[in-house]
């Protein structure tokens, strides 16, 4: 089976088949970077790492580009607020964005920044001027001639025939359902960053930003392009209109987008107190693990909602494959071979393949090597698991983490960075108290690991979960791996 994966160009499930045999070419519009990241845009950017993990296991060579937008109306209305220049402003949270990437398993892309590629902004615009589809206003600034392309609308599915009134739009992002000449390039107000080019004085626009950047690294035409739902229309739609006018050529041939969440099933929103950062989460004593593993539980097409809970049981189900990889990895197994157990190994890897084919069904994965964790534990149960079984089950295992990458056990190291990174930043009040305890007071010694790992049991024995699952955590920064098996709480340092 082939992947098929939904279009959003053409609203339907397609083949997904490569310009060029064996390669891939793919673009991801990435952070503007001006605050931390939040977990509804870590669920776009962990659905796009996750695709690009398995194209790649799938046997493509992928040239993956993502772009870092480090100048826009907001950096530089922000940066004027804070008294900074842009580039001071934005190397913080640029920085941050990619250390919140490394936390949450999302493998580095290949990075382009806006401000490295102003000279071929201009030029793009001045070619674009010579063809009559873009024109200089009085002030100096660059707008695209949005009835010089028919076409457009063709990927958001809006109807503007009869609303091409020429009126022009100068920020940046807007909602409203109008076809507007949108600004490529800016004039320099009083006090803003621009720079000097051939096409005068200024700054580029947003859209402008990503049509040249992707073009620049991945040619006139290239396979995919992703990104959030929210970025369909104007942005996307608008790089389309200005790539295309140049070139004449398709500028992308997939469009692949990751739905919203909701957050307790409520839109995201700060004034409603569930806006929650990816450093949020974790100084609440959650896992980038159990995070990762909840973003990626819905098809990244279908809404999730994210809930605490949820984030709870992701924590178990991240842990119940580790037990069951260090149970293969650490038991003593009799010689020989279980055919059903081989059976059971190598129908796993179809079925998540299969699942993963099928327009990236991360449910159906979850779901098959959780059939396989629970038929291999009866098994090891009754004594049924021989030695030559142990290679194909943890061959699955691996197989699903290529994808997933919630197996590796550094949780503890990377909540510890967090933690000690956030009372410079004014989030002491945030921490919780036992994982602000595990980080400085140093190594915990026995007696006290084994002080909490009773506590541990007195809450699981009160079913009360939550207690116990913050003392996991206060142990997991502190270093100390822990193990709940059927004989009982088990631990060891790292």
């Amino acid at each position: 089976m082939a992947l098929r994966l939904y279009n959003t160009m053409s609203s339907r499930i397609e083949e997904f088949r490569s310009l060029r045999d064996g390669e891939v070419r793919m673009y991801a519009c990435g952070p503007t970077v001006y605050d931390y990241g939040h977990i509804g845009n870590f669920r776009t950017f962990v659905a796009v790492d996750l695709l690009y993990r398995f194209l790649r296991q799938s046997g493509y060579k992928v040239r993956y580009v993502m772009n870092i937008t480090d100048v826009d109306d907001k950096i530089i209305r922000n940066a004027a607020r804070d008294g900074v220049g842009v580039q001071e402003y934005t190397a913080k949270y640029e920085k941050a964005f990619l250390e919140d990437c490394a936390m949450i398993g999302i493998e580095q892309p290949v990075l382009v920044r806006a401000t490295e590629h102003i000279p071929e902004m201009a030029d793009f615009v001045a070619k674009l001027v010579e063809k009559g589809i873009a024109y200089r206003t009085d002030d100096g600034s660059y707008y695209f001639r949005i009835a010089k392309f028919p076409e457009y609308g063709k990927l958001s599915k809006k109807d503007f025939s009869g609303m091409l009134d020429g009126a022009r739009v100068d920020v940046d992002e807007y909602d409203k359902d109008s076809a507007r000449d949108f600004a490529l390039w800016k004039a320099p107000k009083p006090g803003e960053t621009s720079w000097d080019t051939k096409i005068g004085r200024g700054r580029p626009g947003w859209h402008l930003e990503c049509s040249v950047m992707s073009m620049q690294e991945l040619g006139e035409s290239f396979d995919l392009h992703a990104g959030g739902e929210d970025l369909i229309f104007p942005h996307h739609e608008n790089e389309i209109a200005q790539s295309e006018s140049l070139t004449g050529k398709p500028f992308a041939y997939f469009w692949f987008h990751a739905r919203f969440l909701l957050v307790e099933g409520e839109k995201m929103s700060k004034s409603l107190g569930n806006f929650f950062t990816l450093r949020d989460l974790v100084l609440k004593g959650h896992k980038p693990s159990s995070i990762r593993y909840l973003l990626t539980s819905v098809p990244y097409r279908n809404q999730l909602n994210f809930t605490f809970d949820g984030l709870k049981q992701a924590a178990v189900s991240v842990e119940r494959l580790r037990n069951f990889r260090l149970r293969l990895s650490t038991g003593s197994f009799p010689e020989g071979a279980n055919e059903e157990m081989q059976s059971l190994a190598d129908e796993t890897v179809d079925r998540m393949r299969n699942s993963l084919d099928d327009d990236l069904n991360t449910a159906q994965a979850q779901a098959a090597i959780f059939e396989m964790v629970r038929q291999a534990n009866a098994a090891f149960d009754a004594g049924e698991v021989k030695k030559d079984d142990v290679p194909p089950l943890l061959a699955a295992l691996t197989k699903f983490d290529e994808s997933f990458a919630v197996l590796e056990d550094d949780d503890g190291p990377k909540m510890k960075r967090v933690i000690e990174w956030a009372p410079t930043e004014g989030r002491d009040q945030d921490i919780s108290g036992g994982l602000r305890d595990a980080v400085q007071s140093g190594q915990l010694s026995d007696a006290d690991i084994e002080s909490k790992i009773a506590g541990m049991k007195a809450a699981r024995a009160a079913r009360d979960f939550q207690a116990s699952d913050k003392i996991r955590a206060e142990l997991t920064a502190a270093g100390i791996l822990i193990e709940i098996t059927k004989d009982g709480i088990r631990w060891r340092r790292k």
